[in-house]
């Protein structure tokens, strides 16, 4: 089966989920031995000096997902981290006895079609085209404001039925809600969610 290549390092929790990337893509991926990261300076100072041309955070989408993702954002340059997200699907991997905390799959537990569409963006330029998909314009957190998904009463409510329309974390903060659109959509295709929901 075809291979998809990224030339950016893919930094993943587990060793299985390396195992499932390693099947769909050529790419460097890099297992941050979940929280081991937090106390293990060599896996730190490995991950700062492949982050030199950016690099590609794909976490779980739960707590222990997000504080990992939290603590690399404090050691790594801002511009340099491309937060990837895998949507929150409820279930258990199949190596598992029982499901995680949350209930929710990890990366190992996506499917192919999830994950290639998800970094499709990261893609080099293959035949299917998948890495064409650059945002135009911006979405900003002034948007969310004008649009009502930062500073009023329901824009929490908002924010996350917008996420679950793009198949994205409810529990998001509007930063990161905003960078993660603006990898898996542009403007016009974040004001048609808008309008499809809000409207």
């Amino acid at each position: 089966m075809e291979k998809y290549r990224i030339d950016l390092p893919i930094l993943v929790e587990g060793r299985y989920d390396k195992n499932t990337l390693s099947q769909i893509f050529e790419a460097t991926v890099i297992v941050l031995d979940g929280f081991g990261i937090f106390n293990s300076r060599e896996k730190q100072a490995l991950v700062r000096k492949i982050a030199h041309d950016g690099i590609i955070i794909l976490t779980d989408s739960d707590a222990g997902g997000r504080q990992i993702r939290s603590f690399l954002s404090g050691i790594l340059p801002k511009e340099k981290i491309h937060n990837v997200y895998i949507p929150q699907v409820k279930g258990k991997e199949k190596r598992k006895t029982s499901p995680s905390k949350q209930g929710l799959l990890g990366v190992e537990g996506m499917d192919r079609e999830t994950l290639i569409r998800v970094l499709s963006p990261f893609i080099v330029e293959d035949s299917s085209g998948l890495s064409e998909k650059k945002p135009k314009r911006k979405i900003t957190k002034t948007d969310f404001f004008l649009d009502g998904l930062s500073g009023s009463d329901n824009a929490s409510e908002r924010r996350a039925a917008l996420a679950v329309y793009f198949d994205l974390p409810q529990d998001m903060t509007a930063n990161a809600l905003c960078e993660a659109l603006n990898i898996i959509t542009d403007y016009d295709g974040y004001k048609s969610a808008v309008r499809t929901l809000f409207e």
